[in-house]
């Protein structure tokens, strides 16, 4: 294997890898997010700088079932978005995610820096019920709720995927072999290709439980402010650096 061979290759391990060159296509991407209020010292320590909070205190709990998924298969995911700002740009910042699939987890943190680990994250329906569920190392440590399909928010599917097309923010942090750090970074990229299959809102709960490698809870939910649910096809591409820590 010479280097042209060795540069070619996606992603480690050279003999398999883990995911293949992107960018990425998802279809019938569902999420469930609940919109809460937190504490704004808490949401503070979380988001790098020179990103800053955008004064709302408000964090976004989210679920997202990915059925199919170029190059990752079939997956769940849960985590927290902090809306921020960065310059004068509003933007998303994603702070925890915990995944039940190896090829996205390892993409995820390897190009974009996204703050993947394992876990077992499920979003369903239960009769009237939408459904949200995180468990980590055999306990659970966030449920939501949320009435199913309530009120109609998309009358402008052009509105409804711009909403989607937000800037989204990553911190990449990537080691050095000398264990000093080879990247630090804020990861910026932007949702393309994307068609809304639905949107709706409707009253939402949402339940966090401490845990020490899954520490969601230490947003805690002072208020409940809405529930999201909505289903889109969406391409995931390459991103871009905003801001690098070593230069």
């Amino acid at each position: 294997m010479g280097p042209d061979d060795i540069l070619a290759l996606p992603s480690m391990p050279p003999g398999n890898p883990s995911y293949p060159m992107g960018p990425y296509r998802f279809n019938d991407r569902e999420y469930f997010i609940v919109i809460y209020e937190s504490d704004p010292e808490a949401i503070d320590r979380l988001v790098p700088e020179p990103l800053t909070p955008d004064g709302s205190n408000q964090v976004f709990y989210e679920w997202i079932n990915m059925p199919d998924s170029s190059g990752f298969g079939s997956y769940q995911e849960s985590g927290v978005v902090i809306p921020c700002r960065y310059q004068d740009e509003a933007v998303n910042y994603t702070a925890m995610m915990f995944l039940n699939d190896e090829p996205p987890i390892s993409a995820g943190r390897e190009i974009w820096g996204f703050p993947k680990r394992w876990g077992q994250p499920r979003l369903a329906v239960q009769t009237d019920t939408l459904t949200g569920t995180l468990a980590y190392a055999g306990q659970m440590v966030a449920m939501g709720t949320m009435g199913y399909k309530h009120e109609n928010l998309c009358h402008n599917a052009a509105e409804c995927a711009q909403k989607l097309a937000k800037t989204q923010v990553n911190l990449k942090l990537l080691p050095c072999v000398s264990g000093k750090p080879l990247v630090a970074q804020l990861v910026a990229y932007n949702l393309t290709g994307i068609d809304v299959k639905f949107y709706y809102g409707g009253p939402a709960r949402l339940h966090l439980v401490p845990h020490v490698n899954a520490p969601v809870a230490d947003l805690p939910v002072r208020n409940v402010v809405a529930g999201h649910h909505f289903k889109a096809d969406l391409t995931l591409p390459y991103g871009r650096v905003l801001y690098d820590y070593l230069n």
